[in-house]
């Protein structure tokens, strides 16, 4: 007894000298391990801001939604592993296997079977009180009117990271800043408020307003899905653009795909043709080369050019119009498109240099600098690395890359007094408090052509929708509409091919006082193939429609808006600078 009292008092002495020595003489390595378990470092998470349109819709914003979660091993144990796998399946859409390959992990203890599962939907599974599956709630990016917008608002992904469109290219903007929370807990694990070191509180991400009009938009996605349809394309794209300011006031892609299901298309379907395709123009790109003839002076609407009736040999090589003509003048050379008359005003009139400086300056070859990511800058070769043959294909549309983007930007410099401007999709972006942290200005980026020039374009331009003209299907009642017809062939296997062709057709609208400036393009059609036939319906069904909801007044009434003089800035207020304030839409981070 003796000995065991001893022992028991040695072992409560040594105890007491312990914990003396442990709150009142503690060493700093053990003061640190102690502090390092008892602090708690809280990340404070933020919602994404919100994608309006320009009149305030919400198009892409932050809802809660649900992880759904299970425990595996648990699951195996139980033996409930099949049949809770099939359940989950069958409810969350999810393939059978890959859900069973996720819960047939013995050594988890936790998996995702899927994450931001809408709320109605989690309920349907919460319903069925599965065991070892779970539920967490977080911030999920929801898109309430799916495909419409699709290429241009892009989507987020599971981590709340921009990965395509304006959620790309904005995401310093969306993303906002998380907060933190470092404090103390007690032995059971729960935090004391008052031993709270350090609160950062988030930044919310903030708002961006799109220039795009979500009415627009729909309008012309289903003239888009209907022209698919009818002609049974492989692809077609639109674009409607604000000619004084360069707005993008719609911009839409076929084939196209859900937002919410970003996750399950493919990068055919998220590709923004508008912008990301380059392809050959074809007629719609003598535009360019008129207007530069036009700017020098070396040829007039009335000078007189022998068509050849159908074929030019030029340096050996044929050169065919669609249909044959005599002798046309450059007005019924632009309202006929013929291939000859343009190629003769390029090489015999404009020449090589000048040919290549006018459609530098319209920006052919180099991106246009919209605020959207994957946008292409297109094919033009160096004059140093042209053919004898170069010029005259050039002038038709060929032998040069554009995407459709590039192409209504020239046509809006032609409408805009000569004036290129800078294409964008940012109207605004606001923080939480309202604070405008990045403001839409109209910025030129060159002046190719004079003003005088660019009216008489417009008027050349304005013949083609008339009676005889290629692009007459494209006329609206009430308003006069200047525009460019273009059937570009394909190339396969090096050579070009009939059997398959892009269709396009672009126009400003009313050509007196003009204010949009539309592409339609469609790639593939069948079995029709013409810009006149195929693309231009889908212009006419766009513009109509477009001038209605923006108010646009029909041609023979005045607005109290001049066109631009030469010195003058085609701005707001010709007096002004053309500027960006506050930010670039992509900010460094």
């Amino acid at each position: 007894m003796g000995v065991i009292v001893a022992l028991a008092a040695a072992v409560f002495a040594g105890l007491v000298v312990r914990l003396v020595g442990l709150h009142l003489f503690p060493s700093e390595r053990l003061k640190s391990k102690i502090e390092q378990k008892r602090r708690i470092v809280q990340p404070i998470l933020v919602g994404r801001g919100r994608i309006l349109d320009a009149r305030g819709r919400p198009v892409a914003m932050d809802l809660t939604v649900q992880d759904v979660c299970a425990d595996p091993q648990s699951l195996l144990k139980d033996g409930y592993a099949q049949a809770v796998g099939r359940h989950l399946a069958r409810l969350l859409q999810l393939e059978p296997a890959v859900v069973l390959a996720k819960l047939n992990r013995p050594d988890r203890r936790f998996v995702y079977v899927r994450r931001q599962v809408p709320d109605e939907l989690a309920e349907d599974v919460r319903a069925l009180k599965l065991r070892h599956v779970w539920f967490q709630p977080v911030s999920g990016r929801h898109y309430p009117h799916g495909r419409i917008l699709s290429h241009v608002v892009g989507f987020s992904n599971l981590d709340g990271v921009g990965s395509a469109g304006a959620e790309q290219k904005l995401d310093a903007y969306l993303r906002g800043r998380p907060g933190i929370r470092i404090s103390e807990r007690d032995g059971a694990g729960r935090e004391q408020l008052d031993r709270r070191i350090l609160e950062i509180a988030p930044q919310t991400g903030a708002d961006v307003y799109l220039t795009l009009d979500l009415d627009l938009q729909q309008i012309v996605e289903t003239a888009l899905d209907n022209a698919m349809r009818e002609h049974s394309a492989r692809g077609a794209w639109a674009a409607v653009v604000r000619v004084r300011t360069g707005e993008i006031l719609a911009m839409a892609s076929r084939p196209d795909f859900d937002l919410n299901e970003y996750a399950r298309t493919d990068e055919e379907q998220r590709l923004n043709r508008a912008l990301g395709v380059v392809y050959e123009p074809g007629s719609i790109f003598k535009i360019a080369v008129v207007a530069a003839a036009l700017n020098e002076g070396v040829v007039t609407p009335d000078d007189m050019f022998f068509c050849e009736n159908g074929l030019w040999h030029f340096r050996g090589r044929p050169l065919h119009d669609f249909h044959p003509y005599g002798n046309l003048t450059v007005a019924d050379i632009v309202k006929k498109s013929s291939n000859i008359g343009a190629a003769k005003i390029a090489v015999l009139k404009l020449g090589e240099p000048l040919l290549e400086k006018y459609l530098v300056d319209f920006g052919i070859g180099r991106p246009t600098g919209v605020d959207l990511p994957g946008e292409e800058g297109g094919i033009f070769r160096p004059r140093s690395r042209w053919t004898s043959l170069s010029a005259s294909r050039i002038a038709m549309g060929h032998e040069v890359g554009v995407t459709a983007l590039q192409m209504v930007m020239v046509l809006s410099a032609i409408a805009n007094d000569g004036f290129l401007m800078k294409p964008s999709v940012v109207k605004d972006v606001r923080d939480a408090r309202g604070r405008r942290l990045y403001a839409f200005e109209p910025t030129v980026v060159s002046r190719p052509i004079r003003g005088d020039t660019a009216r008489t374009m417009l008027r050349l331009l304005a013949r083609v929708t008339e009676e005889g003209g290629t692009g007459r299907r494209a006329a609206i009642p009430g308003y006069t509409v200047a525009g460019k017809t273009g059937t570009a062939e394909k190339l396969v296997n090096g050579r070009y091919t009939n059997a398959l062709n892009v269709a396009s057709f672009m126009g400003v609208v009313p050509a007196e006082q003009p204010a949009l400036a539309i592409i339609v393009t469609v790639d593939e059609p069948q079995p029709e193939h013409t810009g006149g036939v195929v693309a231009a319906p889908v212009f006419r069904e766009i513009a109509e429609q477009a001038v209605r909801i923006l108010d646009i007044p029909p041609s023979g009434v005045v607005r109290p808006i001049q066109p631009a003089s030469d010195e003058s800035w085609p701005g707001d207020s010709p007096d002004r600078e053309p500027r960006e304030v506050l930010r670039d839409p992509e900010p460094s981070v």
